[in-house]
């Protein structure tokens, strides 16, 4: 009996070793990241804690299996996370999201050199670095593309678990740090959260587009007989078609009705577009159409139609076309601001109130297909996981560079999942993935590489934290965390005058950090910082991703360990 016990548990052989040990790593490390401390708890980060402590306790893992499962683990989770900021990428460049992603940028630039300088000036090496500033973060994708990366180096097994230690020792005061970050800035400037929270409701009114109502008589020309989805609207005009009154009866239009002559249809939009559209159908009617009331319903719509991904609720007229408010916009688990600018991404969930057949068209015009959510396309997933492959293998020649950079399987699947997502769908193969299955994906591959690079760890983690440099590590981890976070909060308030709640939703991105969003929102309600958070955390998941890289590659000699 206890010869069986130490085969599947203790022996380091064969693939149901492995398995047991990863099982039992996962589901003790899982239930310990459920526990709080207040706002904070370890989340994915409690299958590495777990990892070390068993690892310390002689738990092992075949090494080839250990690292194809570290390895496969981790594209999973890189490419699911391509996944779901894909559709926002772009988009976070435009508008204010400049100025945020700036910001974001500025912290992630500002880690980078605090770390090198720390290589430089205190000597802890390289290797332990890149793990001391994905831990400083608390950001687990770039301690699997360092990782990744030091795997594809002449290291030695002792230069490989190094990272994984780094990360330990960082991460406790990097889920602490920020949240003591926003502390100090709210501090330092006499921020009052209720008159912050009532100027960004104020500039968001001031921003979004006055629209008004024109009811046009169909008069006969080239547009007579044209069905209403196919009118100029939303991208021609940004106008939508809410009622039509054909041969006596007013209710409300759908997609499929054909506009004839005297037909009056009610439409919503700017005042300047309702007259080149009144232009092109005819005459502003006699006798307006009006809305109609009826018994109000709440109903939770999700986006599943093409055509409604990519565009924002103000192109949509969902609220002043359709007479729909939209109350709540759900993404991968995050509320979002439902306001005009928002863009919907495929699997989004909105929460609308409105009437049964006001509801019935905006379902329409989203999709709210469920059964697209629950049967993911399984042959793009594996393509995409293959392209990814491809695209991280590809050589990149940097001059002054000693040896070609590479995205590296930490870098190449998330980029062929941003460009994927983007594309949205090739013929009959749909990239978009349901929010369940990118959950789950990014939870299995997370938790695998977490698990590995735990029980790997765990053999030297306390003889490093109690006889080595442990308490340096975790010193200069904490500048890592703290100083990247103060110094761009300073600028952003004192020299951009960004409101507080904005910026505490820049913080938490800047760290891809939900728990610091969650205490956040806990500060006053408001969708400032959610709305920050969702702005910087595309581009700042990919430089987080990209950076170790980049030191590595800059800062490695044979001598660096």
């Amino acid at each position: 009996m206890l010869a069986w016990a130490y085969s599947l548990f203790l022996s380091g052989q064969g693939v149901a070793n492995g398995l047991m040990v990863m099982t039992l790593v996962a589901t003790l490390g899982l239930l310990l990241g459920e526990v709080r401390i207040g706002p904070v708890r370890l989340g994915i980060a409690g299958p590495l804690f777990v990892g070390i402590a068993l690892g310390h306790l002689g738990f092992r893992i075949e090494a080839e299996v250990r690292e194809f499962a570290q390895s496969f683990g981790l594209i999973l989770f890189v490419y699911a996370i391509g996944i779901t900021v894909g559709p926002g990428f772009f988009q976070s460049f435009r508008r204010e999201g400049a100025l945020l992603n700036g910001l974001a940028v500025g912290i992630t630039v500002l880690g980078a050199l605090i770390s090198v300088a720390i290589f430089e000036i205190v000597g802890i090496p390289l290797e332990v670095i890149v793990g001391l500033l994905s831990g400083a973060v608390t950001n687990t994708p770039a301690l699997a593309a360092a990782s990744q990366m030091l795997h594809a180096l002449d290291v030695t097994d002792a230069q490989r678990m190094a990272p994984g230690l780094g990360y330990a020792v960082a991460y406790p005061f990097g889920v602490v740090g920020i949240l003591l970050a926003m502390g100090i800035l709210r501090r330092l400037f006499g921020v009052k959260l209720a008159d912050e929270a009532q100027a960004w409701s104020r500039e968001r009114q001031q921003a979004a587009t006055r629209l008004s109502r024109m009811s046009i008589e169909v008069r006969t020309g080239p547009e007579e007989g044209m069905l209403v989805r196919d009118v100029p609207g939303p991208h021609e005009f940004g106008t939508v078609i809410s009622r039509i009154r054909h041969n006596g009866e007013e209710r409300v239009a759908r997609p499929e009705d054909r506009l004839v002559h005297g037909d009056v249809v009610l439409v919503v939009g700017p005042q300047e577009r309702l007259e080149a559209l009144r232009n092109l159908l005819g005459v502003e009617a006699a006798q307006p159409l009006l809305p109609t009331e009826g018994p109000v319903r709440s109903l939770r719509l999700v986006v599943t139609r093409h055509q409604a991904v990519g565009h924002s609720l103000a192109e949509l007229h969902l609220r002043a076309g359709h007479r729909v408010t939209i109350t709540r916009l759900i993404r991968a688990g995050i509320e979002l601001v439902p306001d005009g600018q928002a863009r919907l991404a495929f699997g989004d969930y909105l929460v609308c109130v409105g009437t049964e057949a006001d509801l019935r068209v905006v379902s329409g015009i989203l999709g709210n297909q469920t059964s697209a959510l629950q049967f993911p396309q399984i042959i793009p997933i594996f393509l995409g996981l293959a392209l990814g492959v491809l695209l991280g293998s590809i050589p990149i020649y940097i001059p002054g560079v000693p040896a070609p950079l590479s995205l590296g399987l930490a870098g190449g699947p998330v980029v062929a999942a941003i460009l994927l997502s983007r594309m949205g769908s090739l013929g009959p193969l749909v990239w978009h993935m349901p929010p369940g299955a990118t959950h789950t994906l990014r939870e299995l591959g997370v938790t695998l590489f977490m698990s590995c690079v735990g029980v790997n760890a765990g053999s030297s983690f306390v003889a490093t934290l109690v006889h080595g440099d442990g308490l340096l590590w975790m010193l200069c981890g904490a500048f890592i965390t703290l100083l990247p976070l103060l110094i761009v909060g300073v600028i952003a308030r004192a020299t951009f005058h960004l409101n507080h709640l904005t910026l505490c939703g820049v913080l938490a991105g800047s760290m891809t950090d939900p728990p610091a969003l969650a205490f956040a929102n806990s500060l006053i309600p408001s969708q400032a910082q959610a709305t920050a958070y969702a702005a910087v955390y595309p581009l700042t998941m990919c430089l987080r991703i990209l950076t170790p890289q980049i030191l590595l590659a800059l800062l490695w000699t044979s001598g660096a360990g």
